[in-house]
């Protein structure tokens, strides 16, 4: 009888321990970048987190990335400069859309 206790209380935690975390949910940040051919990364980055994806066609999505604050970073490729956009806003479980960045010549 003691021992069917003891397997019930180890089963109740366990259970109760698996059902109290949240399953992480990133958001996404997504955009695109003109001249579609001088943009090689998109990287989101706040205090905290670093996230890339690379520019294919002109478009970028970037996943996983946690809620917060964040600046998009355009890396580019020569003649170009590359270009930040500030106060990207993350929320959890969703795409924040920058729409079109357009990249700037090298001063």
């Amino acid at each position: 009888m003691k021992k069917a206790r003891l397997t019930l209380a180890a089963l109740a935690i366990s259970a109760a321990t698996l059902f109290s975390f949240k399953a992480f949910e990133g958001g996404a940040v997504k955009g695109t970048v003109t001249p579609a051919d001088k943009a090689v990364r998109a990287w989101a980055i706040s205090e905290t987190d670093t996230v890339r994806a690379d520019v294919q066609n002109g478009t970028f999505e970037i996943k996983d990335v946690k809620p917060g604050n964040y600046n998009v970073i355009i890396e580019a490729q020569e003649p170009f400069a590359n270009t930040r956009k500030k106060d990207v806003v993350v929320t959890e479980g969703q795409t924040t859309d920058v729409g079109e960045i357009q990249l700037q010549p090298k001063n």
